[in-house]
């Protein structure tokens, strides 16, 4: 088999565009996030700050008042998906990130307040209660993240990943160079990636899909070292001189195809899961509303 000067062509600016994704994904926003809060939480939990800070007065109430505020806040993402009049506040996908940071921010300040401890009952009921509704906000936020995640684009619905997942296939310009790749990426995504039949095993397939998905990237990277080796013994010095950089496109192509086989595997369970998770999720955010209430009746009466 020939290989075609256009055909490299496509080679290297598959491999261009892929590296300008990766330049432009290297700062991991969410990841900087959750360790800047775990770092904040570790330092509180240990400074002593019982020392500066009262629940009663100064700086510890005002944490108290601003956490609580902030969870009071939380309800206006609610009334902006459900209220059309309201969209002179902005777009719901800014209230959404504004709805993640108020639940993330307000829990931490109110810790604070408390001094990382417990105190009376009324407060230990609404602290648990807190910590019950931003636990459960950090599960769904990974659920959400697992439905909605973006393949090719903003693909937000099953046919959208199905149809994403099409166009990866068809993106084998470059992999024909490479005989006998296409079939075993085929091959690991029959035995790796595909659900298997019942609903229980469906349902468990999802939580081993880091595991599984490692396995199929170190079989193909395997497999696609043998196949490029066999393709430099069967071409032209050309190809010989373009190896890494077919390796490197064939190792994308194929990592996409997998990404694509598994969202689209793990959609429905991940969706199910979301409508479990919002149920529920709103009685508990309610539960810390009537609590936080209490509280706060509790503190400045008694």
């Amino acid at each position: 088999m020939s290989v075609r000067p256009h055909q490299l062509n496509v080679l290297a600016a598959n491999l261009a565009s892929a590296k300008d994704r990766r330049a432009r994904s290297r700062i991991h926003w969410p990841l900087l996030w959750t360790v800047l809060v775990a770092g904040v939480l570790v330092w509180g939990s240990r400074a002593h700050l019982e020392r500066y800070i009262t629940p009663h007065r100064g700086i510890g109430y005002g944490l108290g008042i601003t956490g609580g505020s902030m969870m009071l806040l939380l309800l206006l993402y609610s009334a902006r998906k459900r209220a059309n009049w309201l969209r002179w506040l902005g777009g719901i996908p800014a209230w959404f990130e504004f709805h993640m940071v108020l639940g993330i921010v307000g829990p931490v300040l109110v810790l604070f307040h408390s001094n990382f401890s417990l105190g009376a009952t009324n407060s230990n009921v609404a602290l648990i209660c807190m910590l019950l509704v931003a636990g459960s906000g950090v599960v769904g936020r990974y659920i959400y993240t697992r439905l909605h995640a973006h393949l090719d684009g903003n693909e937000n619905t099953l046919e959208q990943l199905k149809a994403a997942g099409e166009r990866v296939r068809s993106q084998t310009t470059s992999i024909t160079l490479l005989p006998g790749l296409v079939e075993a990426i085929e091959d690991v995504e029959r035995r790796l990636i595909e659900p298997p039949k019942g609903r229980i095993a469906r349902f468990l397939h999802v939580f081993t899909g880091a595991y599984r998905m490692a396995r199929a990237r170190w079989i193909l990277r395997r497999e696609i070292k043998q196949a490029v080796n066999r393709a430099i013994g069967r071409e032209s010095p050309l190809i010989a001189r373009h190896a890494r950089n077919l390796a490197a496109v064939a190792q994308r192509y194929a990592y996409r195809r997998l990404d694509a086989g598994r969202r689209v595997t793990e959609y429905k369970v991940y969706a199910r899961l979301f409508s479990f998770w919002h149920v529920l999720h709103i009685p508990l955010f309610f539960m810390l509303l009537i609590a936080g209430t209490v509280h706060v009746i509790a503190i400045n009466i008694y």
